[in-house]
Parts: structure tokens; sequence; C-alpha cells
């Protein structure tokens, strides 16, 4: 096993490249690849991607990494999924019909309501609602940067780790044993963000 390296999932959605320079920043070895048996080998798990669900799914299938990411979980290694990420972890989506997630997380994926502007691009503060976690201690008027047309709604209450209010209150962020992932991008958001990166980085020596 690669101690103490991430390896980051490049299933060609999103731009890796920045979620790659905020690890580097913090010295954290990151390892981008499309390949399963390197993601295997490695502590640490991040899903980043922006883009539609469907198209993501299809890409995971075709090369293994659908079935790389739930060993990963089941095996109890550190997972971080970032946007399309998160949503990535659901039972299903909206977009695009019901298409099927990965179903780690009991939950559907859904448009953010009619009369909201979508997509929500922009800063927005977050609040968890849980203690201990991967964002414990976070004021609630700390912000991040989101942009996103769909939320996540999982059917246990227990995975919503931290919520943020865009017309209505969503989940922005679930975590549960060595699962995190958010809807905001913590590579796009300061030292709030990179805050959030290091911690995680921190749990894969701790």
């Amino acid at each position: 096993m690669r101690s103490g390296t991430i390896a980051l999932i490049d299933y060609g959605m999103g731009n890796l490249r920045s979620v790659e320079k905020a690890f580097e920043h913090l010295g954290v070895k990151v390892v981008r690849t499309d390949d399963p048996a390197v993601v295997a080998e490695c502590e640490g798990v991040v899903l980043p991607g922006v883009g539609a669900f469907g198209d993501a799914m299809d890409r995971l299938r075709s090369s293994g990494l659908d079935r790389a990411v739930v060993d990963t979980i089941h095996a109890n290694k550190h997972f971080l999924g970032i946007c399309l990420g998160l949503q990535l972890l659901f039972s299903s989506s909206q977009e695009g019909g019901d298409v099927p997630g990965l179903d780690i997380v009991k939950g559907k994926v859904v448009h953010l309501p009619k009369g909201l502007k979508t997509p929500h691009i922009g800063w927005n503060t977050v609040r968890p609602v849980t203690k201990g976690g991967l964002m414990d201690g976070v004021d609630s008027d700390s912000r991040y940067y989101f942009v996103h047309s769909y939320y996540v709604a999982p059917d246990d209450p227990e995975w919503t780790a931290v919520t943020t209010e865009y017309g209505i209150t969503y989940t922005s962020a679930i975590e549960k044993g060595n699962v995190f992932a958010c809807q905001f991008h913590p590579e796009k958001s300061g030292e709030l963000g990179l805050e959030v990166l290091r911690r995680f980085a921190d749990r894969l020596s701790a």
C-alpha cells in the first residue's frame, strides 16, 4: 500500500488539477489515476467531479472505477467526495431521469426547487449539524464555494453533517465513518477549504 498517498480519481469529469494543486500546497502526496489497481493501493481516495450524473456513472462503470470506489469505502479507507463526487454516492439522481448511482448512501439527488436561480453559483454559508466530524468547530457564518443545480437528500438523516440554505435548507455535506463528501468545492474555497482538505489528509496518519 502507498503509505500516506491519496488517489485522485480521474474519470474525465471536472478540473482535477485544482484539487491536485490544493493538496500539493498542503504537502500531501497525491497520485492522479484512472487505474482501479492504483486506487486499491492508496490509503485515501478522492472522487471529484463536475458535470452530468449519468455521464459520470457511465465513465466510472466502463473503467471499473465504480467498483474501486465501492471497494475503497467497504475496506474502511478514508474517502472524500467533492461536488458530483458527493452525488454519485447516492442511490439515484433525477438528472437525466432516474439514473442509478453507486448506492453507498440510500437516497436521491434532486433538482433545486423551481423559482431558484440555477445553477447555484457562488459563496454560501454552511452549518455543521454534527460534532466530532471533519468540519467540527466550523463557524456557522463560514463561506464555501458552490456550483450545482442538484442537491442530495439522504434517506437516513444521520448522514447529514452540514446543511446550507439556498431557498431551502439542504444537506451540503455527509459524513459517516470513513466517508466524507461535500457539495461545495474546498479546493476553491480559500483557507477554509484548504482546512477541510488538511483535516482529511490528517486522517490518513491518525
